[in-house]
């Protein structure tokens, strides 16, 4: 999974790692020729007496060390920037496929996983694609040039290496094999540290409101304990691993002199020859060092390129159209015939029998118990799932088949849970409509009940709005949202218990201001509060997924049974009357 990942990502930059190749193929030779030069100084030069020829073979090192050098730069300064494009290549295509995620599939992968894949996952990836430029590319030449060089300098030596490298690699992969469930964990394991802290900074008020703060930390504190707890274990294998490499490396030095000092006392070997020898054994130890590095790197970055390849994988369920419809003649007609969705291995669908028609100038109410499947079927509309079964038509044309820019400009949707960007009031209102003007947002806040406290700011239009609305309360969030949906001026609002944080008073004066605002346009609202729907063209009850009652106020209220006890929940008889 990650050799096909980096393949394909780092196709584009095929020259930059040629050239990368070369200038570490360049620098490492350098760095094998250097030895043997010292060699050369010390039998010829130093032995003999030889100044002059110390001089000019110590010159020739100085120019092999200033090409090593220069090489050794440009080839950091390539990797460096391949490796970051690489990182900047697969952050795009996890945004890029998760923007076009429905919200089936986020809520399958949840958001703090998806934040810890485009971020900490892509930068283990792109850690190793570093590493491997500046370390591996030349790892392997260190190695095979160490032995022909260590070879040349003493062949009966040099059989220390073949059981050298063999111990080395069999240390290796004993620990790298533990190593990769470990740091599956610990990718895990952020996830849930990731989720628990966002639910807390998102929750503040609510754990502040319920004085849950010793809870809360000691939840977070279970999650980064487990998280500690895994990272120890991989740590402590990683704390293994140098140490034995060290020892490994230690008495390959001893067996060297050992060995090299009677070959020496013997006349088969020159003391130049075996300090040479013993830089050999260093630079093939060092590459295999770099090796084991990588070694340690590579588990991790296999389990963060998985992660990643999943969501890259992973094929929205809202397909856009083949060839999409992009003009209707018709305006603001709603139709939902036999509309029926049901969740993947789920057993029973959340909705079913769905039948529905709403024109424009008219307010068709969703009312029903929690859990009924009031904002699923609202969802359904703008396509944040597709359906399961039936059909939902806008304007006489499949939604599925139509053009998303086209449904964008036809469908306002006020959410549930309203979010406000980080910007300025007017930044936010303008979202859908960047070209609106100024006397349009103030007519949409003015509707949504909401100048007043605009006004009251202290930039008005250009007051700072704080990530997710946070620096508003909920009832200003909500008004907000909805002027928003009023800038773009749809032909269908369709509002999901967007007046849930108002008081009765403004609720009241909002609901009227938008009767005379979207008397043209189809409103779909849904909503708890009987209050709030009471006074609609036509309400749909909903029970258990299915609509169990459909008509006026009423004559629901005189024939539907389900409809009566939500009314009579909330009101008295005398007022539902």
């Amino acid at each position: 999974m990650l050799v096909r990942l980096l393949r394909a990502y780092l196709k584009p930059y095929t020259s930059s790692i040629l050239v990368i190749v070369l200038l570490q193929l360049i620098s490492t030779l350098a760095t094998l020729y250097l030895p043997t030069l010292n060699a050369d100084i010390i039998d010829n030069g130093v032995v003999k007496g030889n100044t002059g020829y110390i001089v000019s073979i110590g010159g020739v090192m100085l120019v092999v060390t200033l090409v090593q050098i220069l090489c050794s730069i440009g080839a950091v300064y390539f990797s460096a920037r391949t490796s970051m494009a690489l990182g900047r290549d697969l952050r795009g295509s996890v945004f890029g496929r998760v923007q076009s995620f429905s919200a089936r599939e986020v809520g399958s992968f949840g958001a703090p996983s998806l934040i810890t894949r485009t971020t900490n996952d892509v930068q283990q990836v792109q850690m190793l694609a570093l590493l491997t430029f500046t370390m591996m590319v030349s790892a392997p030449i260190m190695c095979v040039g160490g032995v022909v060089m260590a070879l040349n300098q003493d062949v009966p030596l040099s059989a220390l290496l073949l059981v050298i490298v063999p111990v080395l690699g069999v240390v290796v992969s004993l620990i790298v094999r533990r190593m990769r469930p470990l740091f599956r964990g610990m990718q895990e394991r952020i996830d849930n540290v990731n989720r628990v802290l966002r639910e807390q900074i998102t929750g503040i008020r609510v754990i502040r409101a319920f004085v849950r703060d010793t809870h809360e930390r000691e939840r977070f504190e279970g999650a980064n304990s487990d998280l500690m707890d895994v990272s120890l274990r991989a740590g402590r294998l990683m704390s293994m691993m140098f140490p034995l490499v060290m020892l490994v490396v230690n008495l390959s030095s001893i067996a060297v002199l050992w060995f090299g000092g009677h070959r020496i006392d013997s006349g088969h070997m020159q003391i130049g020859a075996l300090t040479a020898f013993l830089s050999y054994l260093m630079q093939i130890m060092t590459s295999v060092m770099m090796a084991t590095f990588m070694f340690i790197m590579i588990p991790r970055a296999e389990v963060c390129a998985e992660r990643i390849q999943e969501v890259l994988a992973t094929d929205s369920s809202v397909v856009p159209p083949a060839t999409p419809v992009t003009t209707t003649t018709r305006h603001g007609v709603l139709e939902l015939r036999d509309v029926e969705f049901r969740y993947p291995g789920a057993e029973e669908p959340v909705l079913r029998e769905i039948t529905l028609s709403a024109m424009p100038g008219e307010t068709t109410a969703i009312i029903g118990s929690t859990g009924s499947g009031k904002s699923t079927l609202l969802g359904l509309v703008p396509r944040l799932f597709d359906i399961t079964g039936g059909q939902v038509l806008v304007d006489g044309v499949d939604v599925r088949e139509l053009a998303p820019d086209l449904m964008a400009r036809i469908i306002g949707l006020v959410p549930q849970k309203p979010y406000l960007f980080s910007g300025t009031v007017a930044s936010n209102l303008r979202y859908g409509r960047p070209d609106a003007t100024d006397e349009e947002l103030w007519r949409a806040l003015e509707t949504a009940q909401a100048r007043d406290f605009v006004e009251a700011m202290a930039d008005g239009l250009q007051a700072p709005i704080s990530q997710g609305g946070s620096n508003v309360s909920g009832g200003q969030r909500q008004r907000l949202a909805i002027a928003r949906a009023l800038v773009r001026r749809p032909e269908i609002y369709l509002f999901d218990d967007s007046f849930s944080a108002l008081d009765y008073a403004t609720d009241a004066r909002l609901r009227s201001a938008l009767s005379r605002e979207t008397r043209e346009a189809t409103v779909i609202i849904v909503a708890q509060r009987v209050s709030t729907i009471r006074d609609a063209d036509r309400i749909l009850v909903l029970d258990q997924g299915r609509v169990v009652g459909n008509g006026t106020h009423a004559t629901l209220m005189a024939d539907n049974e389900t409809y009566r006890e939500i009314v009579l929940s909330q009101l008295t008889e005398q007022e539902a009357a």
